[in-house]
């Protein structure tokens, strides 16, 4: 077999080269030879990050920002050529999500979010007193842990914001590379080389692939004695892989597969204007990165009957044609497995409607109760309800951003939302904003890397 790719290894900031192993995952693609010791920090000295100020790491990543906008040696579109040889992703969001990576490594933003989920930066730089109510003084850190990251590859923002926080937490971090995202991390990490080559956070990562559930690689890694946390982005079936090594001083910090929702109330019918606000608002959730990331729309629950929900299918439709950030005018096309199923419900009016085909340009389907397939590729299930308070129901465990419009109806809904296990209420339309330094899929992460230790008077 002949690679189509070639990945690079990151072992403790310095980079790995080669083609020993094959794989025929994501076209076929080249890694270099595993070394398990170079990929990992020995417990009998501290972590290269334990002193550095927080202030100073920021510098760092901030200079990583600017590198990454400026790309001053092309590496940046080096890398992305390479990956558009691997990634499922639309050429047009790819490179739109490669040409915003920097905007990651924002002060303003990494200051926002050492205050909002640590309480600032003392904790990280040294030992924060604290009086009981018995009038004992003690003290308490965040210190830094070593964890190793089981990366998804939907998004490239995953590795962005997963070398963000490990940075900012100073801890060791071990990045498990998944074959459709195999150059975003390194990229990411060779970035930190270039602007800061033997700094304590370049020296703090690294990054490798190999096959999800390997054991000869897994059962080796995942282990307390290499590491305390392991940090699971992805599948169902990444995470039952995960879970096969938690135990006694090994922790599963899990980001877990999600699904999104919109509710449009009735609102959006009183006037052709708020009809289109609605189905732009609508689009603009749906389409994030193509509906490949956790965030995007795939149900919209529209507040009134059959006719109602076709009236706002139809103004959706062509929203779901033009092209916006991490959204593209012409997409992939439908799966033939959702193909099949939408063939299957063309003849079951008025049950069901279609609006639009399978090329790319975005496809509707109205249905009397939700599909059973799980919409992607610019699909949009919407579903009448006879109130929004019905629609409810639909959220669960497994719902991450609930949209709603308008924006005055969520205060009423968030309540039974979140009871419903939905992890975060939003105005429809700013799904796509996501603001670091909020809560994550219900627990805020920077709280979940670090190990809270204390020192007791």
């Amino acid at each position: 077999m002949m690679p189509s790719a070639h990945v690079t290894h990151i072992a403790r900031g310095v980079p790995v080269s080669g083609a020993e192993r094959l794989f025929e995952a994501s076209g076929g693609f080249a890694a270099p030879a595993l070394d398990l010791d170079a990929l990992v920090w020995p417990r009998r000295t501290p972590v290269p990050a334990l002193e550095t100020p927080v202030a100073e790491i920021m510098d760092v990543l901030v200079a990583l920002g600017d590198w990454l906008t400026k790309d001053p040696d092309g590496q940046v579109e080096r890398t992305l050529a390479e990956s558009l040889r691997t990634n499922p992703l639309p050429a047009g969001v790819l490179r739109e999500s490669f040409g915003s990576l920097g905007k990651s490594f924002s002060r303003p933003v990494m200051e926002f979010m050492v205050e909002q989920e640590l309480g600032g930066a003392d904790v990280l730089d040294g030992w924060r007193a604290v009086t009981a109510p018995s009038g004992r003084t003690s003290r308490v850190r965040a210190f830094p842990a070593r964890s190793v990251h089981v990366l998804a590859g939907n998004a490239p923002g995953v590795a962005a914001l997963s070398v963000l926080r490990g940075a900012l937490t100073k801890g060791v971090n071990l990045l498990k590379l998944p074959s459709n995202d195999l150059h975003s991390a390194p990229l990411l990490l060779l970035g930190l080389r270039a602007v800061a080559p033997d700094h304590p956070t370049t020296r703090s990562f690294s990054a490798a692939y190999w096959a999800g559930g390997d054991t000869s690689v897994e059962s080796v890694l995942f282990r307390p004695q290499f590491f305390d946390k392991l940090v699971a982005w992805g599948g169902h079936g990444a995470l039952r892989s995960a879970k096969e090594y938690v135990g006694p001083g090994f922790e599963l910090v899990s980001f877990d597969p999600k699904s999104s929702i919109s509710l449009v109330g009735r609102e959006a019918f009183a006037s052709q204007e708020t009809l289109e606000q609605a189905a732009e608002a609508a689009a603009r959730d749906i389409m994030l990165m193509d509906q490949q990331a956790c965030a995007a729309s795939r149900f919209q629950y529209v507040e009134g009957g059959v006719e109602e929900a076709d009236r706002f299918s139809a103004a959706l439709l062509p929203r779901l044609g033009v092209e916006r950030p991490l959204g593209s005018a012409i997409g992939n096309p439908v799966p033939g497995p959702i193909r099949d199923e939408v063939e299957g419900l063309r003849d079951l009016e008025p049950y069901a409607r279609v609006f639009g085909g399978y090329e790319g340009h975005g496809l509707v389907v109205r249905t009397q109760e939700p599909v059973d397939f799980h919409p992607e590729n610019k699909v949009a299930n919407v579903v009448p309800v006879p109130s929004l308070e019905d629609a409810v129901a639909r959220a669960d465990v497994a719902t991450q951003s609930v949209g709603v419009f308008p924006a005055e109806r969520k205060e009423a809904l968030r309540d039974r939302l979140v009871s419903a296990g939905a992890a975060r209420v939003v105005t429809l339309g700013q799904v796509p904003t996501v603001e670091s330094g909020l809560p994550h899929d219900g627990f805020y992460p920077l709280q979940r890397l670090v190990r809270w230790v204390t020192d007791e008077g």
